[in-house]
């Protein structure tokens, strides 16, 4: 009998060794789980690199500027808009307290593939003041412009001191541009400027008889590397309209169209100002 149990237990223990069980032995204590932390978000300023922060950084830091701020929501009604039946607005300005101010480029002679990826990289709203002979040698050139949302207005056919024209010569001149405009680019002007910023009671019928909202004319103008203002301060106000044109390095004493552009955008930041967009008001 003795022997017969001591066989038992001697099969017993082979068993448990075989399958790793132990007999009476507590299971092993398992060290603790690692508390989970929680993510915190960078700090405001310090955008993980592939953020938009950082990516709208990176483009104006291409082109040797620093982001803009956002502008302010437009308003809920446009503070500058034609009355049924009254007379087309003149404007050189956007009533505002907010420091804005408004971009428009005239003429559309230069062509520089260069400020098409400037303004693609920037996305600072402008507004294009087109003339026919001016820009038929390339129409395609502004399509991209008009697609990355800038504006596209109205500069007349050929550019012509419309002081000098009669009503149906202006009138000629603004619908036919109006007419040209649609066709190329699908989209009807509803923004006019006068050539050198002339214009009569005759201009401002014609305007309305073609459709527009109103003649825009402007607070500064960009030259070379300087800013000419019309105000004895010298100063950009809100709601200021800026006045520039597509020029290159002949008319630019060898600058390019994207040097004059920035220089003018480092101009309006170190005044403390931002972009709006001039059709959100109009």
């Amino acid at each position: 009998m003795k022997k017969t149990i001591a066989l038992w237990a001697a099969l017993t223990a082979v068993a448990l060794l075989v399958t790793g069980c132990t007999v009476d032995e507590p299971a092993a204590a398992q060290p603790p789980a690692p508390a989970k932390t929680a993510t915190t978000a960078p700090p405001a300023g310090d955008e993980a690199p592939g953020a938009p922060g950082a990516a709208e950084a990176a483009a104006y830091r291409k082109w040797g500027l620093k982001p803009f701020p956002a502008p302010p929501a437009p308003p809920a009604v446009k503070p500058v808009a034609r009355r049924a039946g009254g007379p087309v607005p003149v404007i050189s300005e956007i009533p505002t307290r907010e420091k804005i101010v408004f971009l428009t480029i005239d003429d559309g002679a230069e062509k520089d593939p260069e400020f098409v990826r400037m303004m693609k990289d920037l996305k600072v709203p402008f507004t294009m003041f087109l003339t026919d002979s001016a820009i038929r040698a390339d129409y395609a050139y502004f399509a991209p412009l008009i697609a990355q949302g800038d504006g596209l207005a109205n500069h007349t056919l050929t550019h012509p001191n419309l002081r000098t024209l009669g009503p149906d010569a202006q009138r000629r001149e603004i619908c036919g541009q109006q007419t040209k405009l649609k066709q190329r680019y699908g989209t009807t002007p509803r923004l006019f400027r006068p050539p050198y910023g002339n214009w009569n009671e005759a201009t401002r019928a014609a305007a309305g008889e073609c459709g527009l909202d109103a003649i825009v004319l402007w607070r500064e103008s960009m030259q070379i590397k300087n800013m000419q203002y019309q105000r004895g301060d010298r100063k950009l106000h809100p709601g200021d309209i800026v006045l520039a044109h597509f020029r290159g390095p002949s008319e630019l004493k060898g600058r390019t169209m994207t040097e004059m552009t920035a220089t003018m955008l480092r101009k309006i930041q170190e005044q403390g100002f931002t972009v709006a967009r001039l059709e959100d008001y109009v």
